[in-house]
């Protein structure tokens, strides 16, 4: 839980400390070559200073911050890394790629790989989505070749399309209901409107990204070209149970959990209870590890074998675990001080429509903070007054509204967004490169998303 600290400046200081912030960080990576965790910590106590958060909560600060994105990240990129490394070492990965550019063709790979992640993407958290997908996607990128934005952003797109945009993701489920949106239309219109956003703002923006970025697969983390295929790999229906087994899991849990919300399941069962818990997604990663263990590595690893296999697969991500939580306490530190409050109290006083207002908000506050999930429900929180001194708004437009929230959360994912870490890292990319792609890119969604929400307001 983070501190909460009493702001010491008015808006127009607070933000000029946000803007020196962000400036000195991206001084110290790209320019002093400052490692990026370094330099992340470092800005994080300056900011802490400067907007004069008392000195003996300035270390809580930053341990909430970072401890706090530790807790949703660590566990599933450990675990998502674990089934990614069994898959490809057994030849699962390399059974699905070949599968996918089989049925779909060596042009439309990426669009095969963007289509699953859709899929996948709409019970699975945005980064567990991601580190699960991502061995499919270096395969299928060195067995095509060329740059590997122009297979891995569709994928990387259409996870934080489905997490921003449609429930069961908090995001939007907090917004609704702070807006009083019917939670079933706003899943409608989500789907709906997250299709053609992913299309066009994040699938043909990977076709041009990856003629003008060359890439190549970071063999630290996926294994290298030289990887060997196993004699006997796993076949194709196998390896897709063992990708599907955490989307159910995950699935049933939200089930279950709308049913005890209508009064459906009993809440006290036991066996409720134990769906609720098997589906929270860390769980459900556990569960697929230790399936995979079972699956991929019986005949074709030993027990010993194996055990090397899932540790080495930690070493490579233990730097972008610390840079992504370096990045959480940055946003920690920057929501702490009164920053993003206080920009969205002013843009909330200018009187502009309320779906308009909702996006410049969360706008705001996402390029205060970083954090989407924290944008939109904030956003959400201060909005839920106009809303309702607003009459004459229908279901759909509540849902359009979550939906404006949701695109204005997205747009320029920086360097005080765990989630710009995590990518970039990934895909081994440098601080400029990822500003360049991969920032570029979640603008488009939430520019390109809010176009087709505000004109879908103005038709219906």
């Amino acid at each position: 839980m983070e501190t909460t600290i009493e702001p010491a400046y008015g808006t127009a200081p607070l933000l000029l400390i946000a803007a020196g912030a962000v400036g000195l960080l991206l001084v110290l990576i790209i320019w002093a070559r400052l490692h990026a965790f370094v330099s992340l910590v470092l800005v994080s106590l300056l900011v802490a200073l400067a907007t004069r958060i008392p000195l003996a909560d300035i270390v809580p600060t930053l341990l909430d911050g970072f401890g706090s994105t530790l807790a949703n990240v660590a566990l599933l990129v450990g675990l998502g890394v674990m089934i990614g490394r069994l898959l490809e070492t057994t030849g699962g990965a390399a059974v699905l790629a070949e599968t996918l550019v089989r049925r779909f063709g060596e042009r439309r790979a990426p669009l095969a790989l963007g289509v699953a992640s859709l899929l996948f993407g709409f019970p699975i958290f945005f980064d567990a989505g991601l580190v699960v997908m991502l061995p499919i996607v270096f395969s299928v990128a060195r067995r095509l070749g060329g740059s590997v934005l122009l297979y891995a952003l569709p994928a990387a797109g259409a996870f934080a399309v489905m997490h921003a945009f449609v429930p069961p993701h908090p995001g939007p489920v907090a917004a609704a209901d702070l807006l009083g949106a019917n939670l079933g239309t706003t899943l409608i219109v989500g789907t709906v409107l997250a299709l053609p956003t992913w299309y066009l703002a994040s699938y043909l923006y990977s076709r041009y990204a990856g003629r003008r970025f060359e890439i190549q697969v970071p063999a630290e983390i996926a294994g290298g070209p030289g990887t060997e295929a196993p004699a006997r790999p796993p076949h194709f229906a196998t390896v897709l149970a063992i990708l599907l087994l955490p989307l159910v899991l995950i699935f049933g849990n939200t089930g279950i959990s709308s049913l005890i919300t209508t009064g459906a399941a009993p809440e006290d069962a036991w066996w409720v209870q134990t769906l609720v818990m098997v589906g929270q997604t860390p769980v459900a990663l556990l569960i697929t590890v230790l399936v995979a263990i079972v699956v991929l590595g019986a005949g074709r690893h030993s027990r010993a074998q194996v055990e090397r296999i899932v540790d080495g697969a930690l070493g490579p991500v233990c730097a972008i675990i610390l840079v992504t939580g370096a990045g959480g306490m940055f946003g920690g530190v920057l929501r702490a001080s009164g920053i993003g409050e206080a920009l969205a109290g002013s843009l909330a006083s200018i009187g502009l429509p309320v779906i308009v207002a909702a996006f410049v908000i969360a706008t705001a506050l996402r390029v205060a903070q970083g954090s989407a999930t924290v944008a939109l429900t904030t956003t959400a929180a201060l909005v839920a007054p106009m809303v309702e001194s607003t009459s004459g708004l229908s279901s759909m437009d509540l849902a359009l509204i979550v939906i404006a929230i949701a695109c204005g959360s997205t747009v320029l994912s920086h360097v005080n967004d765990s989630g710009f870490w995590l990518v970039g890292r990934f895909l081994g990319m440098d601080t400029a490169t990822t500003l360049r792609t991969w920032t570029v890119m979640e603008t488009l969604i939430g520019l390109v998303g809010f176009a087709f929400a505000f004109l879908l307001s103005l038709v219906l």
